[in-house]
């Protein structure tokens, strides 16, 4: 069994497994290479032979315990025939998209429009350097994507417009997770271990829309990915009450952000926690880094708990301190072993 497997499944507290967020990204000179040739980042998410080497490549320089493939959550817009484009120093800009397109676009076309995502998923699942580590895929949560399809960029603008207009949103979130439910069907199909879903704008949704928003129809993609037997993590960014949101949503896994306190995640949660760590931590110094990994570490030493980051690697990161931080977990590991 794998470690991931391992915490997951038989809820073991003697290993701490690590994986990071954006583990194949921008901080590696050898991505940086590939980014510069392929300048179109939709291009290079459809590149089956490239998102296997990008994927691979944390793997084949640290002794990570799983991979995640080499994508992006704005995939499945890009499927559904709206208009995205990665614009440098901006993000994300997608063109216009209705309700109406979604709810009548088909399912085979959706597939067919993300192929190379579930082929290049097939090939890193087989290939001998992830042999006993996880692969996991991943999907955004309906609600962020929500977000983003509507608002046509990173909602670090106005959304009073958006959010007035509750019955679109809750038609939108219905059908976005129709297509939600077929890019993680055929992820598992093509050999993903484990679903993550990262709700990366869930602590926009204020408190009494929660349910509708976010706990909701969650939960139904929670449900989904367990009836294809995977276990799913999720990941609802600056939420304000994870306790409430692992006892409606019951994912396998809660991945935690590095604004809430993990001394009261590990008394009020009973399920694997995974994450935690402030990324910039990664900038300090490797004496904090080693202060701060291991106040994570033993606040989770009797909890069943996965090391990762409360948010992707930055990209000024010195990946020398990223091989740091896991020689770090693995030497805590050797420890608890010999208990």
């Amino acid at each position: 069994m794998s470690p991931l497997q391992n915490i997951i499944c038989k809820k073991n507290k003697l290993i701490k497994p690590i994986w990071l967020m954006r583990q194949a990204g921008r901080y590696l000179p050898e991505f940086r290479k590939i980014r510069k040739e392929n300048v179109d980042f939709i291009k290079l998410c459809l590149n089956v032979q490239k998102i296997k080497e990008i994927t691979l490549q944390p793997i084949k320089r640290y002794d990570l315990d799983a991979a995640i493939i080499f994508s992006d959550i704005l995939m499945v817009p890009y499927g559904l025939d709206q208009s995205v484009e990665f614009k440098k120093n901006f993000g994300p800009s997608l063109g216009p998209i209705s309700l109406n397109q979604i709810k009548i676009y088909p399912k085979l076309q959706f597939k067919k429009n993300l192929d190379s995502i579930y082929k290049s998923i097939n090939l890193v699942k087989n290939d001998s350097l992830i042999e006993k580590k996880d692969l996991i895929g991943f999907i955004g949560g309906p609600w962020t994507l929500l977000i983003y399809m509507l608002n046509k960029n990173s909602p670090k603008m106005k959304l009073k417009k958006i959010l007035s207009d509750k019955p679109l949103i809750l038609d939108m979130i219905k059908y976005i997770s129709v297509f939600l439910e077929q890019h993680i069907k055929y992820q598992i199909k093509s050999g993903a271990d484990i679903i993550q879903i990262f709700d990366s704008w869930a602590g926009l949704v204020k408190e009494n829309d929660l349910e509708d928003f976010i706990y909701s129809p969650t939960k139904k993609l929670v449900k989904f990915t367990k009836s294809l037997n995977k276990p799913c993590i999720c990941f609802p960014r600056n939420i304000k009450n994870y306790y409430e949101y692992t006892k409606i949503v019951k994912p396998n896994v809660i991945n935690i952000d590095y604004n809430v306190s993990p001394e009261k995640i590990a008394k009020k949660i009973s399920i694997p926690v995974q994450g935690g760590m402030d990324p910039r931590v990664l900038l300090t110094n490797k004496k904090n880094l080693k202060k701060v990994a291991n106040h994570y570490l033993n606040v989770f030493e009797d909890h069943p708990y996965i090391f990762n980051l409360g948010h992707g690697v930055l990209p000024q990161t010195d990946p020398s301190m990223v091989d740091y931080l896991i020689k770090i977990i693995k030497k805590f590991n050797g420890k608890s072993s010999k208990n």
